[in-house]
């Protein structure tokens, strides 16, 4: 995907951790920008029924896995080696396709779907609103996984799912995710557990890139 740049005039090592923080949110809006995604707060959902099967399907592993893949992508090409899932993002999304890759490199089996309208199917597969980004990953067991979740973290939920959990979220676009890389930088996010009753709680605190492999 493309990346618009931001010139800064600061001094190396003089980035306080406000102007960090400010600069990680650009950078965010440039990535949020260049994955054609205007809105990550899909919203709710107001198709019919019939909409759900307009819908164009695409056998991702026949697509070669993009030869910019990082290091943070390719950590344990066997990790989902028997997993299988459907993908639901937008056509013109870059950064869902990069996700796509990195799940791909480490072995998951998987097919995408382009609906008209995504928040159909997040509202069916049981997704908060505080928690969509923007794709939605379905196993062909019921499990489900929204947004940038690194293959780490999606095999070692898929190992021992808590009981009353439906699957994984990672909210919005948190620069440096898997799908998200862009000149190194990185923010801290959160890996969040949605639950059957449609609460929430914390499943892993990711502080680094390093973290994710």
């Amino acid at each position: 995907m493309t990346i618009f740049a931001v010139k800064s005039t600061l001094k190396p090592y003089s980035h306080s951790p406000k102007l960090m923080r400010v600069t990680l949110v650009v950078l965010a809006a440039a990535i949020l920008s260049a994955c054609g995604q205007s809105d990550i707060t899909v919203s709710d959902a107001s198709a019919s029924e019939e909409s759900m099967s307009d819908i164009s399907t695409v056998d991702t592993n026949t697509i070669p896995v993009a030869q910019t893949v990082t290091e943070t992508q390719i950590s344990n090409p066997d990790l989902l080696k028997n997993v299988s899932a459907t993908i639901y993002k937008d056509a013109n999304c870059g950064c869902c396709k990069e996700w796509v890759d990195h799940a791909q490199a480490h072995g998951l089996s998987s097919t995408v779907q382009h609906p008209t309208d995504l928040s159909l199917f997040k509202d069916r597969y049981g997704v908060p609103t505080e928690m969509r980004s923007c794709h939605t990953t379905v196993t062909t067991d019921g499990y489900v996984f929204e947004g940038h979740v690194p293959a780490k973290y999606v095999a070692e939920f898929l190992q021992n799912p808590p009981e009353q959990a439906i699957g994984l979220a990672v909210p919005g676009m948190p620069v440096g995710s898997p799908g998200m890389e862009y000149q190194g930088q990185f923010m801290p996010y959160q890996i969040m557990q949605i639950n059957k009753d449609g609460t929430h709680q914390v499943y892993a605190e990711v502080g680094s890139a390093a973290q994710q492999l």
